[in-house]
């Protein structure tokens, strides 16, 4: 039986220890993740990718994803524990180490401000952000229809974030910070990783390996020789 007042417990502990300030030197930043994580088999396999981008070209260096069986059942506010073993597993087989890393999925933004780029932050102890495609926690004032449209993400007095509209006519993102980056400098990262699609590029490319997309069906044809492998602990 899982203890689920355990489970949240730790998060606030681990909230707790979240730094919400710029604690890395941006211009020391010449590589940044994407990471990705799915389920596989009715849930019964978690596969995570990290893809990782020279900066700021944004050109895709390596690659790894990691396929582990599924540890916890999906209980909603604990994804992080769900998804974080699969990430540990793709981030151990790294040969080139990020400098910062994106997230599909909440940092902050998180009732009790733990989401999985927060949880994997604190477990790598590296910078993270949280980028996602849907609103788990706090509220903004209406967003408009343009490019670029942005509101801050609001909880109680507490800005947790920003809802950005980062294409025309697509729905928004949920931008906050994971571990050792600030509200501000999030949106910033987000916005300097844009290549005119919806999502940035670290999660892009993340999105496109774990799901062997086109986009990275041509990556590979093109560069064969390149670092990146795909390994099952399972």
């Amino acid at each position: 039986m899982i203890d689920t007042k355990a489970l949240r417990a730790e998060q606030l502990q681990r909230a707790s220890a979240v730094i919400l300030h710029d604690d890395f030197d941006s211009g020391s930043v010449h590589f940044i993740a994407g990471a990705d994580v799915g389920f596989e088999q009715q849930g019964e396999i978690t596969r995570a990718a990290i893809a990782i981008l020279r900066y700021p070209s944004l050109e895709l260096v390596e690659y790894q994803v990691a396929r582990v069986a599924t540890s916890l059942p999906y209980i909603p506010g604990l994804l992080s524990f769900r998804e974080y073993p699969a990430l540990l597993a793709a981030w151990g087989q790294l040969q080139q180490q990020p400098q910062l890393v994106f997230v599909d999925g909440q940092g902050i933004a998180h009732p009790r401000r733990l989401g999985v780029a927060s949880h994997f932050g604190l477990l790598v102890d590296v910078p993270t952000i949280g980028v996602a495609k849907s609103r788990l926690c706090g509220h903004s004032l209406p967003l408009e229809s343009d490019n670029g449209a942005l509101q801050p993400l609001i909880d109680g007095d507490e800005q947790l974030g920003w809802v950005w509209r980062s294409k025309i006519r697509c729905n928004p993102l949920f931008i906050s910070p994971g571990h050792r980056v600030s509200v501000s400098s999030a949106l910033a990262w987000v916005q300097a990783c844009m290549a005119g699609y919806r999502l940035p590029e670290p999660t892009r490319w993340a999105d496109a390996i774990a799901s062997n997309r086109p986009q990275f069906q041509r990556w590979v044809r093109k560069n064969p020789d390149l670092l990146g492998k795909h390994r099952d602990m399972i």
